[in-house]
Protein backbone atom coordinates (compact mmCIF):
# COMPACT_ATOMS: atom_id res chain seq x y z
CA UNK A 1 0.00 0.00 0.00
CA UNK A 2 1.56 3.13 -1.10
CA UNK A 3 0.61 5.87 1.44
CA UNK A 4 1.73 10.35 0.31
CA UNK A 5 4.56 11.59 1.87
CA UNK A 6 4.81 13.55 5.36
CA UNK A 7 6.59 17.04 5.35
CA UNK A 8 8.55 17.82 7.91
CA UNK A 9 6.06 19.88 9.70
CA UNK A 10 3.84 16.62 10.01
CA UNK A 11 1.45 17.62 7.18
CA UNK A 12 0.90 15.11 4.23
CA UNK A 13 3.03 17.02 1.20
CA UNK A 14 0.64 14.79 -1.62
CA UNK A 15 -2.25 12.66 -2.42
CA UNK A 16 -5.56 13.01 -1.51
CA UNK A 17 -5.42 13.72 2.26
CA UNK A 18 -4.18 17.25 1.60
CA UNK A 19 -5.64 19.86 4.07
CA UNK A 20 -7.10 23.69 3.11
CA UNK A 21 -5.14 25.87 5.34
CA UNK A 22 -8.38 26.42 7.14
CA UNK A 23 -7.71 23.04 8.42
CA UNK A 24 -3.78 23.23 8.79
CA UNK A 25 -3.92 26.49 10.87
CA UNK A 26 -5.60 25.58 14.25
CA UNK A 27 -6.38 29.43 14.74
CA UNK A 28 -8.91 29.18 11.92
CA UNK A 29 -11.36 27.62 14.12
CA UNK A 30 -11.97 30.30 16.17
CA UNK A 31 -12.02 29.17 19.40
CA UNK A 32 -9.09 31.33 20.83
CA UNK A 33 -12.00 34.12 19.94
CA UNK A 34 -14.48 32.73 22.94
CA UNK A 35 -11.12 33.30 25.91
CA UNK A 36 -11.16 36.57 25.00
CA UNK A 37 -13.09 39.59 26.44
CA UNK A 38 -16.08 41.05 25.03
CA UNK A 39 -15.09 42.95 21.53
CA UNK A 40 -13.47 39.42 20.75
CA UNK A 41 -13.63 39.02 16.57
CA UNK A 42 -11.14 41.48 15.15
CA UNK A 43 -8.70 40.44 18.01
CA UNK A 44 -5.39 38.66 18.18
CA UNK A 45 -4.24 36.16 21.18
CA UNK A 46 -2.94 39.52 23.05
CA UNK A 47 -6.53 41.01 22.73
CA UNK A 48 -5.17 43.64 19.94
CA UNK A 49 -7.05 44.92 17.66
CA UNK A 50 -6.15 43.21 13.81
CA UNK A 51 -8.50 45.47 11.81
CA UNK A 52 -12.03 47.78 11.82
CA UNK A 53 -15.42 46.19 12.86
CA UNK A 54 -16.40 45.42 9.02
CA UNK A 55 -20.06 46.99 10.03
CA UNK A 56 -18.42 50.21 10.59
CA UNK A 57 -16.31 50.28 7.40
CA UNK A 58 -18.46 52.57 4.38
CA UNK A 59 -18.92 50.91 1.21
CA UNK A 60 -15.66 52.37 0.02
CA UNK A 61 -13.49 51.45 3.04
CA UNK A 62 -15.12 47.62 2.81
CA UNK A 63 -14.03 47.42 -1.07
CA UNK A 64 -10.70 48.84 -0.04
CA UNK A 65 -10.20 46.50 2.53
CA UNK A 66 -10.86 43.63 0.05
CA UNK A 67 -8.52 44.61 -2.38
CA UNK A 68 -5.62 45.00 0.08
CA UNK A 69 -6.57 41.50 1.10
CA UNK A 70 -6.98 39.89 -2.37
CA UNK A 71 -4.00 41.71 -3.51
CA UNK A 72 -1.62 39.86 -0.69
CA UNK A 73 -3.27 37.02 -0.62
CA UNK A 74 -0.89 34.33 -2.61
CA UNK A 75 2.01 35.66 -0.72
CA UNK A 76 0.37 35.19 2.58
CA UNK A 77 -0.81 31.66 1.84
CA UNK A 78 2.74 30.88 0.10
CA UNK A 79 5.33 32.80 2.75
CA UNK A 80 3.64 33.90 5.98
CA UNK A 81 3.64 32.19 9.53
CA UNK A 82 1.10 29.96 10.12
CA UNK A 83 -0.88 32.48 12.62
CA UNK A 84 -0.46 35.67 10.21
CA UNK A 85 -2.32 33.21 7.50
CA UNK A 86 -5.11 32.60 10.17
CA UNK A 87 -5.40 35.95 10.33
CA UNK A 88 -5.94 36.33 6.97
CA UNK A 89 -8.57 33.93 6.67
CA UNK A 90 -10.55 35.39 9.01
CA UNK A 91 -10.42 38.66 7.95
CA UNK A 92 -10.85 37.84 4.45
CA UNK A 93 -13.95 35.76 5.65
CA UNK A 94 -15.42 39.13 8.01
CA UNK A 95 -14.87 41.40 4.96
CA UNK A 96 -16.60 38.70 2.42
CA UNK A 97 -19.38 38.37 4.56
CA UNK A 98 -20.20 41.58 5.14
CA UNK A 99 -20.01 42.45 1.82
CA UNK A 100 -22.36 39.68 1.15
CA UNK A 101 -24.69 40.73 4.02
CA UNK A 102 -25.09 44.59 2.47
CA UNK A 103 -25.45 43.41 -1.37
CA UNK A 104 -27.78 40.08 -1.47
CA UNK A 105 -28.84 41.04 -4.73
CA UNK A 106 -25.38 41.49 -6.19
CA UNK A 107 -24.93 42.22 -9.70
CA UNK A 108 -23.64 38.77 -11.26
CA UNK A 109 -22.15 39.23 -14.57
CA UNK A 110 -23.47 36.71 -17.17
CA UNK A 111 -19.59 36.16 -18.62
CA UNK A 112 -18.94 33.91 -15.57
CA UNK A 113 -21.94 31.77 -15.35
CA UNK A 114 -21.23 28.23 -17.07
CA UNK A 115 -23.72 26.34 -19.18
CA UNK A 116 -25.44 24.12 -16.91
Amino acid sequence: MMTGSVREDGFPSSGGTEMSPEQRVPEWGGDHLADLDGDAVGADLDGDAVGVDPTELTDDDLIREMHSLHRTRLDTLRHAADSALANHLRRTAELETEYLARHPGREVDPSRLRDA
